[in-house]
């Protein structure tokens, strides 16, 4: 799955579009005391009433909302599982009778409850619908329209959403014309903040990829590692925080711990030329050859490809391991590199980085920033000082 087809599905995660069609929805409340299934509900999703479509929609489009490898993985499922929860998910997906899809969801709920207690209230939802994408890019000069031909892609959604318990309201009675205590004991399901969920299947080329699924977590760059191996039944991912880490640690291996600014950006700058020249689908990767090949035109001496591959071998134990070259560096159009000091945590865009050094100044380390106008802070224009 890359981001554009992550973006059409949730394109179309909004009620009456043309596109999407809802089957059913089931919702199950764990009870935290208890760890077990207090209720459960299933209903046509065309039958709920508008308002309660439109609350379960946001949290669809909220759980399926952020960064690949920060908040929603692509992962593959284990080739081996006592109950394999790819068999449970594509037997739902095909399946013409709700009351199966129900048995089937409930199932799965079985596994999340198993090992794993829940500090509140949970409610787990399953909806099980399908979307449609064009086959071509229309042409406006053809008779056929673009909706004529199309992909149908069924999917099975999960949101795992904890409850929290309404607060003690002071409130006026305009018949009684008096102040009065009130107290809600109705728990609230948190639905603009799931906790995490999945997708399934995942999308290649615009075809559903059985063997793979999209896993999704309310808090970036950190996975439940049991619900994905436990549960999911799915190989462990690596974040893309944890990818950085890796990488970092490498070039350390490879040219120690210091390295000027202006070598780092230049490491950068190869980084982000891969990252848009890339021509194929899938995201671009790093192995050694290629950390090798980045790290000599940055003016790193004494790199050689024998050296890299044994850092890939210290770091990760697997010198064919390839990187993620999107997870090594923030996008240059919008965020920053940040240059963390004991006074101050200074931003810079990774583009301008080759303008900052470390001196030493009169025995004191010093950041020296080139800069081509006068620096302005809160209104005044810093006075020039020649050293």
């Amino acid at each position: 799955m890359i981001k554009k087809e992550l973006a059409h599905i949730r394109k179309q995660l909004k009620l009456d579009h043309d596109m999407l069609e809802m089957f059913n929805i089931l919702n199950v409340y764990i009870m935290k005391e208890s760890n077990e299934i207090y209720h459960y509900e299933r209903q046509a999703f065309a039958l709920l009433d508008r308002e309660k479509q439109e609350l379960y929609m946001a949290n669809f489009k909220k759980l399926l909302t952020g960064e690949l490898d920060q908040k929603m993985f692509e992962l593959k499922f284990q080739e081996e599982a006592e109950t394999p929860s790819q068999v449970l998910l594509h037997q739902g997906l095909v399946t013409g009778n709700p009351e199966e899809w129900q048995d089937l969801m409930l199932l799965l709920v079985e596994k999340m409850l198993a090992d794993t207690k829940y500090e509140r209230d949970t409610v787990i939802t399953f909806v099980h619908g399908q979307y449609f994408k064009p086959t071509k890019i229309r042409n406006e000069e053809a008779e056929k329209s673009e909706k004529d031909e199309m992909f149908a892609n069924p999917f099975i959604l999960c949101s795992v959403n904890s409850t929290e318990q309404q607060r003690k309201t002071l409130m006026f009675d305009y018949v009684e014309r008096e102040f009065k205590y009130n107290v809600f004991v109705d728990p609230i399901i948190k639905l603009n903040s799931p906790e995490q969920g999945f997708f399934y299947p995942s999308v290649t080329d615009n075809y559903s990829d059985m063997n793979r699924i999209l896993y999704c977590t309310g808090k970036a760059n950190e996975p439940n590692l049991h619900f994905i191996e436990q549960v999911l039944n799915a190989e462990k991912t690596v974040t893309a925080q944890e990818e950085r880490a890796i990488f970092e640690e490498i070039v350390k291996e490879v040219a120690g711990d210091q390295l000027d600014a202006s070598t780092i950006a230049h490491v950068y700058e190869e980084i982000h030329r891969v990252i848009e020249t890339n021509e194929e689908e899938e995201p671009p990767k790093l192995d050694y050859k290629d950390v090798e090949r980045m790290l000599t035109v940055s003016g790193v001496e004494n790199v050689t490809m024998e050296k890299v591959e044994r850092a890939f071998q210290t770091v990760v134990d697997d010198k064919n391991y390839e990187i993620k070259a999107s997870s090594v560096i923030p996008k240059f159009t919008s965020k920053s590199i940040k240059i963390d000091t004991k006074i101050a945590t200074i931003s810079v865009s990774p583009q301008d980085l080759k303008y900052v050094r470390q001196v030493n100044y009169q025995g004191k380390r010093c950041i020296l920033i080139e800069v081509d106008e006068d620096a302005v802070i809160e209104g005044f224009t810093l006075s020039t000082e020649t050293l």
